[in-house]
């Protein structure tokens, strides 16, 4: 009897989380004609792909996609690097007030993001950064979360490796590339996976920072998407189309960003 309750809350969870995705495709493959919540939605024969073609033949949307690659594929290389040598220095070298940098830079992240929005619009508007990649790109050079991901990740790596490589001439730099950098590859594609969730699926700031139509990444282009056309097929159509990339990432990335959470001390 404990297995059957079990099994069916865990069917029954599965079930609401995957509802979304499921309203999702059966909304991109149907024409406006058809309410949500009307059985004909659900049980109807006549799915299309015009949709699909409509959003794939607008050269705004794929104008939206491409601006959301630049500020998703470059924060997640250089995060990957960054994060990865300030969590080496951090979890490895010793120098005055190590502790002290490193929590302070956690404190920040109790800070919401909502109350520095102001500051960080006129200071970016100070710098002609509005309706520019810059706005979104600078800030996520590198992430204090992915800092402590790595940081706690590679104090668990024995100092052996390290002394046996100064042993043998090798300077910190080559120490790092060699031997830091291919230890902590979990951990990085976790650091990675996270930012290119994060940065591709943010609506908030690109909401304040892009106000052209042409500079939208595909989050905001999708709000304005319903206000514009109207139509609740074609909205589907983009928001599954744009649900693909961060899919593949997760699916691909799955093992290491499995063992990198376990790793990391934050099992």
């Amino acid at each position: 009897m404990k297995k059957i309750i079990a099994y069916a809350s865990v069917t029954f969870f599965a079930a609401c989380f995957l509802l979304p995705f499921i309203i999702m495709l059966f909304g991109s493959l149907r024409d406006m004609q058809y309410a949500l919540l009307s059985p004909a939605y659900w049980f109807s024969d006549q799915l299309t792909l015009d949709n699909y073609r409509y959003v794939l033949s607008d050269g705004i949307f794929l104008r939206w996609i491409f601006n959301s690659v630049v500020i998703t594929v470059i924060p997640v290389f250089s995060q990957m690097f960054f994060c990865t040598v300030l969590g080496y220095i951090f979890a490895k070298k010793v120098f005055p007030g190590r502790e002290v940098i490193f929590w302070v830079f956690m404190a920040v992240v109790m800070i919401p993001q909502q109350l520095l929005i102001i500051p960080k619009y006129i200071m970016f508007s100070n710098f002609g950064w509005i309706n520019s990649y810059e706005a979104l790109i600078v800030p996520e050079i590198w992430g204090i979360m992915g800092v402590f991901l790595i940081r706690q990740y590679l104090q668990n790596i024995p100092n052996d490796f390290e002394e046996a490589a100064k042993i043998d001439g090798a300077g910190d730099f080559k120490i790092f590339m060699k031997i830091i950098f291919p230890l902590a590859i979990p951990v990085v594609a976790t650091v990675g996976t996270f930012s290119f969730i994060a940065n591709w699926n943010d609506l908030f700031q690109p909401l304040i920072y892009m106000t052209q139509e042409n500079m939208f990444p595909v989050t905001v282009g999708l709000a304005s998407l319903l206000g514009k056309e109207g139509h609740f097929g074609i909205e589907m159509a983009g928001s599954a189309i744009s649900f693909i990339p961060t899919f593949l990432i997760f699916l691909f990335f799955q093992r290491y960003f499995t063992e990198g959470i376990q790793l990391s001390g934050l099992k």
